[in-house]
């Protein structure tokens, strides 16, 4: 990057995380630092999308529109209906009973053990979570700036750590509000420049992107295998955010802060109507990129780190052949695309057709040459990342965008990482001091005492999530490692929830022995995907494990509860 760039990304950063600091600096109780209560609908907004738009976000989402078009946006048609459901049944109840935490309402439903079981499986999940969300970026960014991974992993935890150990829920909701800006600014721009430099006009940039199928919107095939259609949409990930905006703190702290009940639902069916436009923006950019690529040669592998090994090698040779071989086959379709267009123009749909499968057959035999260049990689170097879907939009961005923009657009990645690490380690904080410490190990403390184990729980968190990150390894796409994270535990905190809130014949003992059969349903359905158990056989996507065990605990629960008796004991 140019001295320019380098300016706008240290300047951009830093400026976040002081003013954060600034803002919220004092001494703060306990309520203040865990909950505060003078946010608006807009801020509120504002906080959460900014906790859900993690570096993953920016990174994966654009990279799997080049891959795969933009189907992926199915997966967020059913949020508009979860951010309803919750601003009616779940936040009243957290007002009315003004607690820190989502957990705190279990124990005074059920018991004790349910309220501590459910905080462990957020802990567990949020936890590992915390890690990837440093990971993703830093693994992609130390490659493109050339940075060390373990020191970079330092750097965004630590610029985190600083201003959210010092300000609390305050600090995060307050600097939230900068990275956002940063956020959809960057991005926005990134879209408008990537438009600007395509070597054909807009519209037939649709027509390209069309014919190749990357406007696929909507799908209305049902598959149980497939993630992204309207079916799981509305219905697996309708389960996958009522659990995530209803039960994980590091959601429910956000709107915990607002000034009022009102403000608090706003806030919440705003981050319900924007996040879909949103999301279709970053696709949309993505899927400009893979135009932008058919008419300008593209690397033969995104992770120039790599290649740039390979070059090095004694595989040189094989890799300079499959370059060569590469840029032949770009040609080839380069002139297919330009045919497909002026059969276009010309209306002569068979031709159109004819062209499109052409295209097809060339786009083929790219992806063999790219395999074998990924076997050659793995040759040279067997512990290698190959996989390259999260560094296609970076890439371009350093490739083509002009000085200036490119540090405003690492400073967009960073920000993302550091908006939603802080609203994780702000929850797991939260959760750690109140459902464990204080609930169970010293209850009766001083007000000042929790408010520095809090501080202290999240720093430990934060510190953690650099470790996980330092020694984690990359998932098949950074995006859906997320998602399938979370889906494996949802599930069942979920259900939990609505068994407390709509099965109130449903005790304290039955709902925990049905969430940890429902735990262990959804571990095994997950580890034996694919194969199946005892001639059973199946082949679930990963959304589909929200409603499996939700549905589970609910079915379990109301089962077990007749044969356990009525009595709620703690």
């Amino acid at each position: 990057m140019s001295t320019l760039d380098w300016i706008v990304l240290f300047v951009t950063l830093l400026s976040i995380a002081s003013y954060g600091v600034y803002k919220t600096r004092g001494k703060k109780n306990l309520d203040s630092y865990l909950r505060g209560k003078d946010a608006n609908w807009w801020a509120i907004g504002l906080s959460i999308m900014a906790t859900q738009a993690s570096a993953i976000t920016f990174l994966s989402t654009p990279g799997q529109a080049y891959e795969d078009g933009m189907r992926f946006i199915q997966f967020y048609f059913g949020l508009p209906l979860a951010m309803i459901i919750i601003s009616v049944s779940f936040i009243p109840i957290y007002y009315k009973l003004k607690v820190y935490t989502a957990y705190e309402y279990l124990e005074n439903r059920f018991d004790l053990k349910t309220r501590t079981l459910t905080a462990l499986l957020f802990i567990i999940q949020r936890g590992l979570a915390a890690g990837i969300t440093i990971y993703a970026p830093a693994i992609i960014l130390s490659t493109l700036l050339g940075w060390n991974l373990t020191w970079t992993n330092i750097f965004i935890g630590c610029l985190v750590i600083l201003y959210t150990v010092s300000g609390g829920t305050e600090a995060v909701a307050i600097t939230q509000k900068q990275q956002m800006a940063v956020m959809m600014g960057g991005m926005v721009l990134a879209g408008i420049i990537v438009i600007q430099m395509l070597p054909i006009s807009f519209q037939e940039a649709l027509h390209v992107a069309g014919k190749m199928d990357k406007l696929n919107v909507v799908s209305f095939e049902f598959d149980l295998a497939d993630r992204y259609n309207v079916w799981s949409g509305m219905t697996a990930a309708v389960f996958l955010f009522l659990s995530y905006f209803g039960t994980d703190q590091s959601q429910v702290q956000r709107y915990l802060s607002g000034q009022t009940l009102t403000q608090s639902r706003m806030g919440l069916i705003m981050n319900g109507f924007l996040k879909i436009p949103m999301q279709f923006v970053i696709l949309f950019i993505g899927v400009m990129v893979f135009v932008f690529y058919q008419f300008i040669q593209p690397p033969v592998i995104f992770n120039q780190v790599q290649t740039e090994k390979l070059k090095q090698s004694e595989y040189a040779p094989q890799f300079e052949a499959l370059e060569e071989k590469y840029s032949e086959n770009f040609e080839s379709g380069k002139l297919a695309y330009q045919e497909m267009l002026g059969a276009i123009d010309a209306a002569n749909q068979d031709r159109v057709t004819l062209i499109r499968e052409q295209i097809k057959g060339i786009k083929t035999e790219q992806n063999e040459i790219r395999d074998e260049v990924k076997a050659l990689i793995v040759q040279n170097d067997p512990v290698a990342e190959t996989r390259d879907t999260d560094y296609v939009f970076m890439r371009f961005v350093m490739d083509y965008l002009p000085k200036g923009i490119v540090g405003l657009l690492f400073a967009v990645i960073f920000s993302a990482a550091m908006s939603s690490s802080s609203s994780e380690l702000n929850a797991l904080g939260s959760t750690s001091t109140v459902d464990l410490y204080k609930r169970s190990i010293k209850k009766d403390a001083s007000d000042e005492h929790y408010v520095i184990s809090s501080k202290a729980f999240t720093a430990f968190w934060g510190v953690g999530a650099i470790l996980f990150a330092t020694y984690a390894s990359l998932f098949e796409n950074l995006i859906q490692a997320v998602n399938l994270l979370g889906s494996l535990f949802y599930g069942t905190i979920l259900g939990i929830f609505i068994v407390g809130f709509f099965m109130k014949w449903v005790k304290g003992r039955a709902v925990f022995i049905a969430a940890l059969l429902s735990q262990a349903l959804i571990l095994l359905i997950h580890f034996r995907n694919g194969t199946g158990i005892l001639g059973f056989h199946w082949d679930i996507g990963f959304l589909w494990y929200n409603a499996v065990g939700c549905i589970a605990v609910m079915i379990f629960a109301g089962l077990i509860q007749p044969l356990v008796g009525e009595k709620k004991t703690n």
